[in-house]
């Protein structure tokens, strides 16, 4: 399954990877194509089997701000709010949902299932300590919660924008903050931490690990500790949305689905910072603890993805010069925007070990817009890397094919637009939009 991991029209960010039993569930925000804003009124949860992670179900919505046409509203102290970022984890054979209402208090709720529904428990309930006033925990907004049920049965909450904070949670209700448990700023907002936003904590062996969103906020970084409560040490960066494409913020935590340890984090389409998918790739723990930097790719789950199936254009992982996806309908989604200059890139295809083709076809699914164009078709880098060919891509739509070098083995792909307008018109054409790309394969 590439990236996005998710069906294409399903947009959910913030997400929150949980083994539960058998099956891997991801718990998010849930955003809309072409939307101004993040997020809406609902929550939604998906699914697979940890023995096939390319294929996900979608368990419905599982909780609520607003009645809708199937579900009443889980919270009667909302108007038109919306859900943003939670958590789930389980205790005693109960799962509890840990929910950050934007512009009000956040709440609990509670599900015999990991899929729920849930249902609402409580709102947080807290006593101010003494020197804070109101805002205490972001005037109990509680944004962004990370809950952690350590082996002992405590529970923490961690959460923050702008600057974090932790508490300890009773257990036997699991929405009430212990009394003196609260501690300001644990993961501090001063260099090389720079806290934003985006809690998330994980318990690895017997070290705590923070995953969260520093600033600038296109990242996922991580802070480890032999405390639950601290203090915490930077680790560093385990991914960057914006590098080579178009960022935004970011929001996810890391996961161990058999054996295989994975970030998850999300990426924005349509020229915003809203409307964003999830995505998924592998990194490594290593026995020291710390985690080196991943690269975004095309993966997903996927060790490599086959040139010789068609590839839909919007699980492009390299976007320069403004082309960016958006999706038309529920059925199609397409690279736009795409002009003079732009590179698109995919990492990575297996073309395996047939040497005895010199050379392979490659076609485009495009949709025309009166210009004429090429694309020169690079493998591993589109500035040092091997030639393969190029395609021209003409004024109308349709399917433009190339006959290029063949390679083997494993390979980054990447497309280098160029407009064909030249003498007098060169500079007329400069930022035109040339075409729209669909998708692609590549043939023997």
């Amino acid at each position: 399954m590439a990236n996005p991991y998710l069906p294409g029209w399903e947009y959910i960010p913030d997400g929150e990877p949980r083994v539960f039993g058998n099956r891997i569930y991801v718990y998010g925000s849930h955003d809309n194509a072409a939307s101004d804003k993040f997020c809406d009124f609902k929550l939604k949860v998906w699914s697979a089997s940890l023995d096939d992670l390319s294929n996900f179900v979608c368990h419905g919505d599982i909780f609520h701000t607003k009645a809708d046409k199937d579900h009443e509203s889980d919270t009667d102290w909302t108007n038109n709010n919306d859900l943003y970022a939670p958590d789930v984890v389980e205790k005693d054979g109960k799962y509890y949902l840990y929910a950050y209402i934007m512009g009000a208090k956040g709440c609990v709720a509670v599900s015999d299932k990991p899929e729920g529904p849930f249902k609402l428990i409580s709102k947080y309930k807290y006593n101010i300590p003494e020197g804070y006033g109101e805002d205490f925990c972001g005037n109990g907004w509680f944004i962004d919660p990370g809950v952690l049920v350590d082996c002992d049965g405590q529970v923490y909450i961690y959460c923050g924008y702008q600057s974090s904070f932790a508490a300890k949670l009773n257990p036997d209700n699991m929405y009430e903050i212990i009394d003196g448990s609260y501690l300001g700023d644990i993961i501090p907002k001063e260099a090389p931490f720079s806290f934003f936003e985006a809690c998330s904590p994980r318990k690895v062996g017997d070290t705590y690990y923070m995953i969260y969103s520093p600033v600038p906020g296109s990242r996922l970084v991580y802070a480890t500790s032999k405390s639950p409560m601290g203090p915490y040490e930077f680790g560093g960066i385990i991914i960057d949305n914006a590098v080579n494409y178009p960022g935004g913020n970011n929001h996810g935590s890391i996961c161990q689905i058999n054996g295989q340890w994975y970030i998850f984090y999300h990426r924005m389409t349509n020229g915003t910072i809203m409307s964003r998918r999830g995505c998924v790739e592998k990194i490594e723990i290593l026995p020291d603890g710390t985690i080196p930097q991943v690269e975004m790719t095309s993966l997903g789950f996927a060790e490599s993805l086959s040139p010789y199936q068609i590839t839909p254009a919007d699980i492009a992982c390299v976007l320069t010069g403004g082309a960016l996806i958006t999706e038309k309908n529920v059925f199609t989604r397409i690279i736009t925007n795409i002009t003079d200059g732009c590179v698109i890139g995919y990492k990575y295809f297996d073309f395996g070990q047939d040497f005895s083709s010199k050379t392979m076809d490659i076609s485009f699914n495009v949709t025309g817009c009166g210009t004429k164009s090429k694309m020169d078709i690079y493998a591993d880098d589109w500035q040092n890397g091997e030639h393969l060919g190029f395609c021209e891509i003409d004024t109308n739509d349709g399917v433009y094919s190339a006959n290029i070098k063949s390679i083997t083995g494993r390979h980054a792909v990447y497309f280098v637009v160029s407009s064909c307008a030249g003498g007098w018109f060169k500079d007329m054409f400069k930022g035109r939009k040339l075409f729209d790309l669909a998708s692609f394969v590549f043939t023997k």
